[in-house]
């Protein structure tokens, strides 16, 4: 892969690869399959969703739900809005979920019309090993880079993000 430092004005094609978006999405690619293998081999995750997440069946889409559903749960819509998705393309996601035994769909207390996405008991298991999952490959990462230069960069990504 081309880098930054190898971007020179001789070479007119080199910007499309060497630019920070593109390091951004390798290394959000990187990160998320690191984090999925590490949930693979994790004993606390449920053997089906471990499974599923060593035969790469659980991806980086699934991942948004991860990510995105509060613990006390979510209405469709609101999930969709947090991952930055649509509505039809989370509920897909979260059909596939639940079949899988991670979210099942509840009554609203709110609104007894509405349904929220929530958290199964095997959902909530593969969230906290989600969490020790990233929790390890922030500490690959530091190793990799070297801990102050991932702090500068934690720290310039949350400022760019407006955090």
């Amino acid at each position: 892969m081309p880098s930054l430092a190898a971007a020179s004005p001789g070479s007119p094609d080199l910007w499309r690869h060497a630019h920070v978006g593109h390091w951004l999405r390798a290394a959000l690619a990187r990160f998320d399959a690191r984090v999925l293998d590490l949930m693979a081999r994790n004993p606390a995750v449920p053997l089906a969703l471990s499974n599923l997440a060593a035969r790469a069946q659980v991806g980086a889409a699934h991942i948004h739900i991860t990510r995105h559903l509060p613990t006390e749960g979510a209405r469709l819509t609101d999930l969709a809005q947090r991952a930055a998705m649509t509505k039809q393309a989370m509920g897909a996601l979260v059909a596939q979920c639940e079949a899988w035994g991670m979210v099942q769909r509840a009554p609203d207390a709110r609104d007894a019309r509405a349904r929220r996405i929530v958290f199964t008991p095997a959902g909530l298991a593969w969230l906290q090993a989600y969490q020790a999952a990233v929790d390890q490959a922030q500490r690959e990462l530091a190793q990799a880079v070297g801990d102050e230069v991932a702090t500068v960069v934690a720290l310039g990504l949350e400022a760019y993000c407006g955090h």
